[in-house]
């Protein structure tokens, strides 16, 4: 088994290698740097966040809908906000000066996670507004086990982390949930049960969207395509995009804080 120490270790490595990655979309590695954007954003979290390319989703709608959208990634696998804070993710914050950090660690659901993620988000906060960035908590959700249990502590948590910091409250889970009540075989969670399916991260990256821009998601075409080179179209069936549009709206309307 790893030490704490080893571990951070890695994930420092992993975090470096994702935000290069993102910066430079598949070209050599370049210093990391967010240029000028209708919006600035670093997100900070693990592979809830990575997987099927969330962030770049998220700039594909951002340019689909007519805005310029910068976006990195600092991620590794099973990292929570404190191993990003260990692994030096303050000096970073610092050095882009993100007009908005989008947190997220695991589902954090029992009483001491919901603790220790309105601890570190509060750590984590304090620089976000040392270079005039807010805060956004992107509500995940428990694993497929957990499903008709542990969604409603989710959102307790990551909603009460966001109000502590006077942050941005992403209510993606809840989304997903109005996604099964208008489609009950919605699949949303991936092969392992936790991580999200392409539809799952579509739908957060809509829900994050929506919260971000403060703009609706009602009619936008099925098919989303970038204005950069590189970035992935994001494209679903349109009923299926329909009622995705849909769960998105209703998850906000009664969740979403900004």
């Amino acid at each position: 088994m790893e030490t704490k120490r080893a571990q951070r270790k890695t994930g420092t490595a992993l975090a470096l290698a994702t935000l290069q990655l993102s910066a430079c979309l598949g070209g050599a590695p370049v210093e990391p740097n967010l240029g000028e954007a209708d919006l600035r954003v670093l997100f900070v979290g693990n592979s809830l966040t990575s997987a099927n390319g969330l962030p770049l989703m998220v700039q594909t709608i951002a340019e689909a809908a007519g805005h310029t959208f910068a976006a990195l990634e600092i991620t590794a696998n099973n990292s929570s906000l404190e191993d990003h804070w260990y692994s030096g993710v303050a000096q970073y914050i610092r050095d882009l000066e993100p007009d908005v950090v989008v947190m997220q660690q695991g589902p954090s659901s029992l009483p001491e996670s919901q603790v220790h993620l309105r601890q570190w988000t509060a750590t984590l906060d304090a620089v976000v507004k040392e270079v005039g960035g807010r805060s956004a908590l992107f509500m995940v959700w428990p694993e497929d086990a957990r499903r008709f249990t542990a969604f409603d502590d989710v959102r307790q948590s990551y909603s009460d982390a966001a109000e502590a910091v006077d942050g941005i409250f992403i209510p993606a889970g809840e989304a997903w949930r109005e996604m099964w009540e208008l489609d009950p075989a919605a699949p949303l969670y991936g092969f392992d049960g936790f991580h999200p399916s392409y539809l799952g991260s579509v739908v957060a990256a809509l829900t994050i969207y929506r919260m971000l821009f403060d703009e609706t998601v009602t009619g936008l075409p099925p098919a989303l395509s970038p204005t950069t080179a590189g970035l992935p179209t994001v494209v679903l069936e349109p009923d299926e995009a329909t009622r995705a549009q849909q769960a998105v709206e209703a998850a906000v309307e009664q969740w979403g804080r900004r």
